[in-house]
């Protein structure tokens, strides 16, 4: 699949594959890539840390949902509805987010620069953690290492990111990005 570059159609491919991977998670238990989180623990990153952030630089509030304690699939689709309302919406698309970090950006922009990216990386993380496919389009990842090399030392000073992970020499797009992410992309579960 090849993703959009429209912020709205985008969220809708990412999001989409994220909750295909959410309904077919048959452990909510089970460990995850990411240390000390379980599968549950990426719905929760998701569903807790956008609606503070959407809130306070743009004045949106998300609804909100069950608990991902109580039902991670309800809590996702809900929240995941939200955001997509907020970008179908060309009242709210159209908003500013300011914040601190990233200065002033219109919504739909800082939605797609931060959360959809976040959403992007965190299905390989729900699918590796729940045996499913894990593969992400190959284009997308070569475009965010791009970037993302390009602002190394600032991502790495943000704590955001893991240590990268060595790879093998001629590894793909997917592969590389995971390793760059601090991502060991053969990770099998423990």
């Amino acid at each position: 699949m090849v993703l959009s570059d429209h912020p709205a159609e985008r969220h809708r491919q990412v999001a989409g594959l994220f909750t295909d991977r959410v309904r077919g998670v048959r452990s909510w238990d089970a460990p995850s890539p990411v240390a000390g989180w379980a599968a549950r623990d990426v719905v929760r990153h998701l569903t807790e840390w956008f609606p503070g952030f959407l809130a306070s630089g743009a004045g949106i509030e998300l609804p909100q949902g069950a608990s991902v304690d109580e039902d991670p699939v309800a809590a996702w689709q809900v929240h995941c509805d939200g955001v997509q309302a907020v970008l179908d919406d060309a009242a709210t698309a159209h908003r500013e987010l300011v914040n601190r970090h990233v200065g002033s950006l219109p919504v739909a922009a800082a939605i797609d620069q931060f959360y959809t990216v976040d959403v992007f990386m965190h299905t390989w993380d729900l699918s590796r953690a729940t045996g499913q496919d894990d593969r992400l389009d190959p284009e997308f990842c070569a475009r965010l290492l791009a970037q993302m090399e390009q602002m190394e030392e600032a991502l790495r000073a943000s704590g955001q990111y893991g240590a990268p992970v060595e790879v093998p020499a001629g590894a793909d797009a997917q592969t590389r990005l995971l390793g760059f992410i601090g991502r060991d992309p053969f990770w099998a579960g423990r």
